[in-house]
This record gives structure tokens, C-alpha cells and sequence, in this order.
């Protein structure tokens, strides 16, 4: 039997970015859990807040609305979604089980997001990219994780916090 450790474990691959020119906040999180991997969508699992804290800054009812529609209305409020690694090694979905981390390649950032100004992170395991970013001008925050292994917050107490990402 295999396990995380395994060299001859075959590597998880993460999502495609959702992102458009219009990106203005970009929110990064670790690296999608076994639920968004499977379901093939960006926080997948139901008790993940992600969803209802984003439905609560745009306004709109995204997390009730089929995944493929969520994404066009994301981005039409300038929000995109990816995550700082690109691949990895893992049993389960928590970040502490992560082997052989490969980070997503930022360089064409600028490029494909030329209004981008806040760079959001889910949590402290992709909040260790924030130096990376605020060396590139963005501004960074680093934001309580809104996976359900996370709940010493309410949904209340980390959707304050998120609404540092509508602050200038």
C-alpha cells in the first residue's frame, strides 16, 4: 500500500485558475481538498464557508446557484479563485498532509490580470506565499480559512475579517 510519503505516489493535480482581466481581488487558497478535486469545482465540500462569505461580499446568492453559474458572476464583480500550489502529494484534503509541494507559476499575473490590486489568502498554509505577492505591489491579506477542519471562527467572526478584501 502507498502512502503520502511514497515516491511512486502519483501527484494531485490542482484547478485551473479562475481568473479574467477584470480580476481586481484574488483570493488563493493551499490546494483544493478531495471534495473540489473530485467534484472538479473550487470548494466543493458543503461546509466549506467559502461560498456564503463571497455570496455575502458580492451580494450575490452564489453559493446557492449551480457551480458553472458562480463562476461567470464572480468574475463580473472582479473576484477570481486559484491556489497557491499547482500540484502535490496528499492523503486526504489538510494542508498538514501536503508532500512534494510544486506552487503555481505566477509570472504571467500581471498579464492576465492587469487591475489586479488584493491578493486574498485562505488560510495560513497559503498565506506563507504573502511576502512573494507584496514583492510584487499587491496589497495581501492573509484571512482565516474557510475549510470546515477551521471552525474555532463563525461564520460571522471570518466574514468580518473577509470584508478586508473591499477596503482600499
Amino acid at each position: 500500500m502507498l502512502n503520502a510519503t511514497d515516491p511512486l505516489r502519483p501527484a494531485l493535480t490542482g484547478l485551473a485558475p479562475v481568473l479574467d482581466a477584470r480580476t481586481r481581488i484574488l483570493v488563493l487558497g493551499s490546494f483544493p481538498g478531495a471534495a473540489s478535486l473530485a467534484a472538479q469545482q473550487y470548494y466543493a465540500h458543503p461546509r466549506n464557508l467559502l461560498w456564503p462569505i463571497l455570496s455575502a461580499l458580492t451580494g450575490e446568492p452564489l453559493a446557492q446557484l449551480p457551480y458553472e453559474e458562480r463562476l461567470p458572476r464572480l468574475l463580473a464583480h472582479g473576484f477570481g479563485l486559484w491556489d497557491v500550489l499547482g500540484a502535490c502529494q496528499r492523503e486526504g484534503s489538510l494542508d498538514s498532509a501536503i508532500r512534494k509541494p510544486a506552487a503555481n507559476d505566477f509570472a504571467r499575473l500581471r498579464e492576465l490580470c492587469p487591475q489586479l490590486e488584493t491578493v486574498g489568502f485562505n488560510g495560513q498554509t497559503s498565506g506563507k506565499f504573502a511576502p512573494q505577492f507584496a514583492a510584487e505591489g499587491y496589497r495581501t491579506l492573509v484571512l482565516p480559512s474557510t475549510s470546515p477542519a477551521h471552525a474555532s471562527l463563525t461564520l460571522a467572526q471570518k466574514l468580518e475579517q473577509w470584508e478586508m478584501l473591499l477596503q482600499s
